[in-house]
């Protein structure tokens, strides 16, 4: 597999978020992850985005992180939050979302983020699976779906 770091607006990325998207829409009957995200968010050095291919060089899996501080959205300063991790459902298995993780946990560290932060939700038990089997732990809701009751929120010390 080939891991890219690519604009979140580049056709791919796209193409990825789209099919995300539907994955929320159709396991929480809603319309999806409404967090107001803009490709500024992603650039080096206050985030990253990545974008893994296969070797047909087709777009498989995705992921990013994004520069966080205290704010009134419950962040705290030194966060880098982790955001748009997918796999295709036809790549799943092969260890992508780890790989996607372990090089956006090590980039934010090299950027001087102090912890990386995610909201997932109950459904969907693989991806709280993962974080926690890479070290994430519960912390205090944050986030636009913070009030909801089925978000969760995990947090991982970066230094």
């Amino acid at each position: 597999m080939n891991i890219q770091s690519l604009p979140f607006d580049h056709p791919d990325a796209v193409k990825l978020n789209d099919a995300v998207q539907l994955e929320y829409v159709a396991r929480y009957g809603d319309e999806g992850d409404l967090t107001p995200l803009d490709p500024s968010m992603f650039a080096p050095p206050r985030g990253l985005y990545l974008i893994a291919y296969d070797p047909l060089d087709r777009p498989v899996a995705t992921g990013g992180w994004r520069t966080q501080n205290e704010n009134d959205e419950g962040y705290a300063d030194g966060d880098a939050e982790l955001k748009r991790m997918y796999v295709v459902p036809e790549a799943r298995g092969l260890g992508l979302a780890r790989r996607i993780l372990a090089a956006l946990e090590a980039d934010a560290r090299a950027a001087g983020r102090t912890r990386m932060v995610l909201e997932t939700g109950t459904a969907q038990p693989e991806a709280i699976a993962l974080y926690t089997s890479s070290g994430y732990a519960p912390c205090a809701k944050f986030g636009l779906y913070r009030d909801y009751p089925n978000s969760r929120c995990f947090a991982k010390p970066l230094v």
